[in-house]
């Protein structure tokens, strides 16, 4: 017998042209240790003719924060934060650790141009800028005189 936790489990969301070459090898964050709860930054991947563009969510991060690495066509995304925070009240003093790190992995297709990959982060979001090689990008037609 097997059980559905989840409606993701039933019903997949990524398919197509993405599951084919942005495969989600390996995923998995520590959110807030004291709450002890888990967090994925949300991706939204986008093609145009020119480019793939990876948009990660990592709110609160800065970019010192980030470790962006390729290896073998494999896109590896992670970050790892520590804060502490201090809260003091009359004779009370509360000390709050905060360990935020996560850890995401897609592999690139055969048309991605590697050497040349731009990351930068604003308002919260990385933006991964992924060019396709020359030969992987759509040319006009090319007409052919009939002799």
């Amino acid at each position: 017998m097997t059980l559905i936790r989840s409606r993701r489990d039933m019903f997949p969301t990524l398919n197509g042209l993405f599951d084919d070459f942005f495969n989600q090898d390996e995923s998995w964050g520590t959110g807030n240790v004291m709450a002890n709860r888990t967090s994925l930054p949300a991706v939204n991947v986008k093609e145009s003719e020119d480019s793939y563009n990876i948009e990660l969510a990592a709110p609160g991060m800065k970019k010192k924060d980030f470790n962006i690495e390729l290896e073998d066509n494999v896109l590896t995304i992670s970050a790892d934060k520590k804060e502490q925070e201090t809260d003091e009240d009359e004779n009370y003093t509360r000390r709050e650790f905060l360990y935020t790190s996560f850890l995401r992995k897609f592999t690139l297709p055969e048309s991605a141009d590697g050497e040349k990959i731009k990351a930068s982060y604003n308002d919260g979001v990385l933006d991964i800028y992924v060019p396709k090689k020359e030969e992987a990008k759509p040319r006009p037609p090319k007409n052919i005189d009939v002799s």
